[in-house]
């Protein structure tokens, strides 16, 4: 979450006359007001504040869920009271979290007769600390046992991960060994990352759908090259699997692809449900081989809620509702309800990178054909504008499309992407791809500047 500094001043919000009936018609905006006020006066006030919030539905950069059925949104709303925490308290919404681990751990080939423990969490970024944190015991464990110092853990990755791996070496002090993006090559592959593993390294990160275009990393065949590393008398290095939004993808519509607990070296799994899980923010998942592969010193036991607990969390208190609609999205959906949708997002995002590789500007990174997710650049040889200007004009619709460089030995690199999700349809994609190819008329005709509004009203149309 953002870090907000203290405001000293006095700056007040205007009420709308219309709302007031018992107050006057200033509130302060950074200090607590001295009196309260009627329900629908505050209700105003707020929802006035955020008008000026972009349309989820437009929001094309989160991977987060902006849509729910109504029966689903009521289960929440029934549920905004119940704390996860408090198992003793709320029992059944306990037994549905171990449902959904359950489901998970089978859905992800967790091996037969593994107990393969797991829990649900604030997002994916809390899942990958756990995960991060259970590599580390270990390696620990086993230094010590063998009398070898501990003092320089190392995670290898690609940098395009998340950036709470980041996080999660700063904050625990483990050096992050980042194996950067080439030309031809946008993620972490076996060689490089086998490349970077010694006697430190506490485990290699593979991503599941990058953030930074959608492709997934080769989960086997970088497991496949840790094999051989370890089989020529190198370190025998474990796998984490951050699938925050394959993990919810791939089981469906990529069956065959082998990423999970299939591949031996693959200790944790951690994926996001108000991603492609498809309920709203914020809840997470992470699921262990086994037993074996979560050191008993990280679970605490607690009893003064009512009954003796086990919990791994860096959270303590969280709402159950999103527990509750996971649960209900299993049921509801099944596991054909969650093929159909993700291979509608998928033929959604296909059908519109195809569509946009036809607009002369653009030059496709990846077409959508993992996630519903792909990215796509600037050809080298337009110079009138770039894909912030673009971003910047598509904004001006409403369409949210974010544009950034990438990371270490790429930064010259600035792409757009698209994050197809559950009811961005066919339709609403084809409304899109009509104002990109406006935008781009009119960049091409009025290049090195913004374009004014007059300018389209003069027939800079399609």
């Amino acid at each position: 979450m953002p870090l907000h500094k203290r405001i000293d001043e006095d700056a007040e919000i205007e009420v709308n006359p219309m709302c007031i009936r018992e107050m006057s018609a200033e509130v302060p905006r950074f200090r607590i007001p001295p009196r309260g006020m009627l329900p629908s006066t505050a209700l105003q006030v707020v929802r006035d504040e955020l008008i000026l919030d972009g349309n989820a539905r437009l929001n094309l950069a989160t991977f987060v869920t902006t849509w729910m059925e109504p029966e689903a949104e009521r289960l929440m709303a029934e549920c905004f009271d119940k704390n996860m925490i408090d198992k003793d308290e709320y029992p059944q919404t306990a037994e549905l979290e171990r449902r959904c681990v359950n489901i998970l751990s089978n859905l992800w080939h967790a091996p037969d007769g593994s107990d393969a423990p797991g829990c649900s969490t604030t997002g994916s970024s809390e899942g990958c600390m756990l995960g991060g944190m259970a590599l580390l015991w270990r390696w620990r464990a086993r230094r010590r046992a063998a009398g070898l110092d501990v003092s320089k853990p190392n995670l290898v990755m690609g940098a395009n991960v998340q950036v709470c791996w980041k996080k999660f070496c700063r904050y625990w002090q483990v050096e992050p060994r980042l194996v950067p993006m080439e030309p031809g090559r946008l993620h972490l592959r076996g060689a490089e990352a086998a490349a970077q593993c010694d006697e430190n390294t506490i485990g290699v990160v593979a991503i599941m759908g990058s953030t930074m275009d959608g492709s997934y990393e080769p989960v086997a065949g970088i497991s496949a090259a840790l094999d051989q590393l370890a089989a020529s008398g190198g370190p025998d290095v474990q796998v984490h699997v951050d699938a925050a939004s394959g993990g919810f993808v791939a089981p469906f519509i990529q069956p065959g692809l082998v990423w999970d607990f299939r591949v031996p070296r693959v200790a944790s799994i951690n994926a996001s449900g108000h991603k492609y899980g498809l309920v709203y923010p914020g809840v997470g998942w992470i699921v262990w081989r086994d037993s074996g592969s979560l050191p008993e010193d990280l679970v605490f036991r607690v009893n003064y809620l009512g009954g003796d607990m086990p919990t791994f969390a860096l959270n303590f208190s969280r709402p159950g509702a999103q527990v509750a609609a996971q649960y209900y999205n299993f049921l509801r959906l099944g596991f054909e309800g969650y093929r159909k949708v993700q291979q509608t997002c998928q033929d959604v995002a296909m059908y519109l990178s195809g569509e946009i590789a036809k607009i002369g500007a653009f030059e496709l990174l990846t077409d959508g054909s993992e996630l519903p997710v792909f990215a796509y650049k600037i050809r080298d040889d337009v110079t009138g504008y770039n894909v912030f200007d673009v971003s910047e004009r598509l904004r001006m619709r409403g369409w949210q499309v974010p544009a950034y460089t990438f990371p270490e030995n790429l930064t010259g690199t600035a792409v757009m992407r698209i994050v197809v999700r559950n009811g961005f349809s066919k339709d609403m994609a084809g409304m899109l791809l009509d104002d990109l190819r406006q935008q781009v008329a009119l960049l091409d005709a009025h290049p090195h500047s913004h374009v004014p509004l007059a300018a389209q009203r003069a027939g800079f149309a399609h």
